[in-house]
């Protein structure tokens, strides 16, 4: 995308978060691509949406920012799913998250945080095969910029794609069905215990 075009995205993006949620307190408000953010695929975004804690503060604790947040979704419940499904028809892979101000740099201490991961396409989440199952994992650097390559020359269209790409060229394997064989016969020792 270029800079025009993303500086337009992202006033399009505060613009529409500010018109939904009209007398919330919104403390920041950010647009986030691929580069800018680890867990934005190639293609994707991330809506980043901070609101302010009771009484317009920073929340210093992880019950006040519950409540500040499970308040903010009792009254925007309606606009935050409209404002998802918006999105979800105009970008390829798109989060959208609010979160409360005063969050702490410890991760433990994170949250709440409502996020919404949206995609197009037909399904759970739009990825289109209900028989799939979603499964989370953490990767480093390398394995991101091994994910990233297997899309950029098209190999892939998401990193969920690239993922199972890569699995699938494992399965091909001869190596891999002497170990399912081993497993079986692991397993079948097992039960005779």
């Amino acid at each position: 995308m270029e800079q025009a075009e993303v500086e337009r995205a992202r006033e399009t993006f505060e613009r529409e978060v500010r018109k939904r949620f009209e007398g919330a307190q919104i403390e920041k408000i950010e647009f986030l691509q691929y580069g800018e953010e680890p867990e934005v695929e190639p293609g994707g975004m991330l809506g980043r949406v901070t609101i302010a804690g009771p009484g317009g503060q920073p929340a210093t604790g992880k019950k006040e920012r519950e409540q500040a947040l499970d308040e903010f979704h009792t009254r925007y419940k309606e606009a935050i799913h409209e404002f998802a499904k918006d999105l979800r028809a105009r970008a390829g892979s798109a989060t959208l998250e609010f979160s409360v101000e005063g969050q702490p740099d410890d991760e433990a201490e994170h949250g709440p945080v409502i996020k919404l991961k949206l995609a197009r396409g037909p399904g759970p989440l739009g990825g289109g095969d209900p028989s799939l199952t979603p499964v989370m994992a953490r990767l480093g650097p390398e394995d991101l910029e091994t994910l990233d390559t297997l899309i950029g020359v098209g190999i892939a269209g998401s990193r969920a794609e690239a993922v199972r790409w890569a699995l699938a060229r494992i399965r091909e394997r001869p190596a891999y069905e002497q170990i399912r064989a081993h497993s079986r016969e692991i397993e079948d020792l097992k039960s005779q215990f």
